[in-house]
């Protein structure tokens, strides 16, 4: 008998397929759990995560999340080039980047025409810092753009005093919702042009910073809010959803609206959306909603936009534009509504 031939382990196959499997499964397992940490960056309010700390302070600056992780997938791709099985790494990013591009894309193109005819109410809004913006610079402004009606936000009795001597000569009329005991912070002030002729306000208590409601007068059945929401810091965040969850007494009223002010939330914030589900926003009406309003110091492009003025159903926006104003760090919007 025989004996089997020898058997040379050097001429045998080499079997690799399971170290393949295992190593795509490692490459896969990377390239997902870097998908989902992006995903929670950039997509947070998908489920509902933007409404908590520290997503509801993250997702304000979506627009930039997105430019970034646009950058990883380009470094991604490049790295590809290289070493090929790296692919499932920018192929998953891309995936983020273009889901977070579709949720902000939206608001860089004009939506709507302006119907021709009806009424115009010129709209200006600014956040005065705690009282602290320069009001001779304020009240030069507002003799530039001859706005109908004003909200300034962060303004009471105390910047009232300050603004009148300056808006009077000008045909404006000031309301405060706080006393000038009170600090500046707290309040909002609405100035009214005497073209609107005699319009009534109110203070609203139901947010931590009243806000006036204007109303009559030239204003006809229209209300006008000057609003300020509290900032979803991390100890303030439930107040914050409060705040934002009187927008829809407006946005889904049986009068027509219009609120105008610092929200504090951009159009990224599933609460804010959710509230204001029955207004038009000016912004993103007119092209313009990735406009920076806040702060200051950042180029337009890259402050999200966290002053708004809304606006219900039937009224639309004509423009938009920002100015900047010393001494507070939130842009000067105006706007031209077209009214029904």
């Amino acid at each position: 008998m025989s004996a089997p031939p020898h058997s040379d382990p050097e001429t045998q196959p080499i079997r690799r397929g399971r170290p393949r499997r295992r190593f795509g499964r490692v490459r896969w397992g990377f390239a997902l759990l870097l998908g989902a940490a992006a995903a929670t960056a950039v997509l947070p309010d998908v489920v509902g995560l933007d409404a908590h700390s520290p997503f509801a302070q993250l997702i304000a600056f979506r627009p930039v999340l997105v430019g970034a992780l646009a950058v990883l997938v380009v470094v991604g791709l490049l790295v590809t080039v290289f070493a090929r099985r790296f692919w499932p790494v920018p192929l998953v990013l891309a995936l983020v980047a273009v889901a977070g591009a579709g949720m902000v894309a939206p608001r860089t193109v004009a939506t709507t025409t302006p119907a021709a005819g009806g009424a115009t109410l010129k709209v200006l809004a600014l956040n005065v810092y705690e009282g602290e913006a320069d009001a001779d610079s304020l009240a030069a402004l507002i003799a530039a753009e001859k706005p109908d009606i004003v909200s300034i936000p962060e303004s009471g009795g105390r910047y009232k005093q300050q603004l009148e001597p300056l808006l009077t000569p000008l045909g404006y009329r000031l309301e405060a919702s706080v006393s000038p005991r009170r600090d500046d912070v707290t309040g909002n002030t609405v100035a009214i042009s005497e073209r609107l002729g005699d319009v009534r306000t109110d203070v609203g208590e139901d947010t931590r910073f009243p806000y006036m409601e204007a109303t009559g007068g030239g204003l006809g059945d229209l209300r006008f809010v000057a609003f300020h929401s509290v900032a979803p810091t991390p100890r303030a965040v439930g107040q914050w959803r409060e705040d934002l969850g009187q927008l829809p007494r407006w946005c889904t009223g049986s009068t027509p609206a219009v609120v105008a002010g610092d929200f504090n939330a951009s159009l990224d914030h599933s609460v804010f959306r959710e509230a204001t589900a029955g207004c038009g926003d000016a912004g993103a009406q007119t092209g313009n909603g990735l406009t920076g309003t806040w702060p200051t110091w950042a180029p337009e492009w890259l402050g999200p936009q966290i002053d708004h003025v809304l606006f219900t159903g039937g009224i639309s926006a004509e423009s938009f534009a920002v100015h900047l104003v010393p001494g507070t760090d939130h842009r000067a919007l105006v706007t031209t509504l077209r009214l029904p």
